[in-house]
C-alpha cells in the first residue's frame, strides 16, 4: 500500500509540475476546441465501454465459486427370491 501511494504522489506531482511551465493562452488564438470537436469517437468509446463492462461481468460471474458437485453414493442392490 505504501508503494501504491508513492506512485500516486509521483504521478500527481509530475502532472502539476508539467502544467506549471505553460502560461495563459494568448487572447484571440484558438485553444484547440475545433480540433477536439472534429474528433467523433462516440461509437468507438461506446464499444470500448461495453467491452469493459462485459469483461468485468464475466470476471465477476466466474470468480469465487468453490462449491463442489455433490457426490453420489450407489449402494449395491440385492434381490432375493422366496422359494
Amino acid at each position: 500500500m505504501r508503494l501504491f501511494s508513492t506512485f500516486v504522489a509521483l504521478a500527481l506531482s509530475a502532472s502539476t509540475a508539467m502544467a506549471g511551465d505553460l502560461g495563459p493562452l494568448s487572447p484571440g488564438a484558438p485553444a484547440g476546441v475545433k480540433h477536439a470537436q472534429e474528433a467523433d469517437n462516440t461509437v468507438v468509446l461506446g464499444l470500448l465501454g461495453a467491452g469493459a463492462i462485459a469483461v468485468v461481468a464475466f470476471a465477476v460471474s466466474q470468480g469465487g465459486s468453490n462449491t463442489l458437485p455433490p457426490t453420489v453414493v450407489l449402494s449395491p442392490s440385492t434381490t432375493s427370491t422366496v422359494p
